[in-house]
């Protein structure tokens, strides 16, 4: 039922002309139907195959001559990894303001709720530090899907879309290297989720279909429904976590989370504008790559209205793989100082 439900409000969006009909409708359609008690469901396994359908959607556009400008491109991404840490800790400062007097509140749980990085791992390492895993859950699913609804919307009323030099290697769907491609991204992507990595589906089928087609081995394209029911997919794994006891859940939490996150799309707009015209790209740009959302979110948001597709990914990579792997070290040391 949810599936069908999904289906007709991304259709209904594409009738209207949204922007990412097919994430957009089944999230806030789904948000709604669950927050009002609908027995609205998603399933893990589409999730996942959601997100392998993105991944490999991405990595089919790292042809050799676009690696080479990505990596042209270095001195930006570090600036965006820089630029994702300190907006985490003024996010963090906001919300410790800002909930003053919020009984059982601590610091571990206001540090990785403000962490701009995957909200399954922000959550672990709330709970391995002490901290409230239903607050930090409920802060980032918050912020990712204001995120999504706020920039694509922006972007639709300001006229940006097509500005993308990029396009993917393969050029036409073949059934014998789409079934070989399959297999291939979908190997990686199941060993990731075995040893545990974070975002196995879309980091394995993007590292793979990214190395077969910088090496020139061009299997097959994605045919075009793949990527919409992988955006549908994702659009219900999203809206289904907006039940009626998430909403409520410590309104004021809720309330001040979505002010910070409205805060930080400003700022990033801001550092987005500064930055681009450092390094010479389109500011649309640099704002997915820099922005406070989820990785397959504004790397699908760079696909569909063809906005630097590598780019916005590479800054989304690094910058996962950054947080994930320095917010506990940072948090640990940050509270050695806070001691001292």
């Amino acid at each position: 039922m949810t599936l069908v439900v999904a289906a007709l409000l991304a259709f209904a969006c594409e009738r209207l002309h949204t922007p990412l009909p097919w994430m957009i409708g089944p999230l806030v359609g789904t948000a709604l139907g669950c927050v009002l008690g609908l027995p609205l469901a998603s399933a893990g396994p589409l999730r996942n195959a959601g997100q392998w359908a993105i991944g490999t959607a991405l990595g089919l556009y790292f042809t050799p001559q676009v690696v080479s400008i990505v990596v042209g491109q270095a001195g930006a991404i570090v600036a965006g990894i820089a630029w994702a840490l300190g907006l985490g800790a003024a996010f963090g400062a906001w919300l410790a303001h800002s909930n003053r007097g919020i009984g059982g509140l601590d610091r571990a749980t206001i540090f990785f709720s403000s962490a701009i990085g995957g909200a399954s791992e922000m959550a672990v390492l709330a709970e391995r530090h002490g901290g409230r895993v239903e607050l930090v859950a409920s802060a980032h699913s918050v912020r990712i899907m204001l995120v999504v609804l706020v920039i694509p919307f922006g972007f639709q009323f300001a006229g940006i879309q097509g500005l993308d030099p990029f396009v993917p290697g393969p050029a036409r769907v073949d059934a014998g290297g789409l079934l070989l491609l399959i297999a291939a991204t979908s190997a990686l992507s199941l060993l990731l989720q075995r040893w545990n990595k974070p975002n196995p589906w879309v980091l394995g089928s993007l590292a793979v279909a990214a190395t077969l087609t910088a090496s020139g081995i061009e299997l097959s394209a994605l045919p075009h429904w793949m990527t919409n029911l992988g955006q549908l997919f994702i659009g219900v794994a999203l809206g289904t976590r907006f039940t009626p006891a998430f909403i409520h859940t410590a309104p004021r939490w809720l309330l001040t989370v979505a002010g910070g996150t409205l805060l930080s799309i400003a700022a990033s707009a801001a550092f987005a504008w500064l930055l681009a015209s450092w390094v010479g790209l389109h500011p649309a740009t640099v704002l997915l790559g820099t922005s406070p959302g989820g990785i397959a979110e504004m790397c699908l948001t760079a696909k569909v209205l063809q906005l630097g597709v590598p780019i916005v990914t590479a800054f989304h990579v690094t910058r996962m793989a950054a947080v994930v792997l320095l917010a506990g070290p940072l948090f640990r040391w940050s509270e050695r100082l806070r001691r001292a």
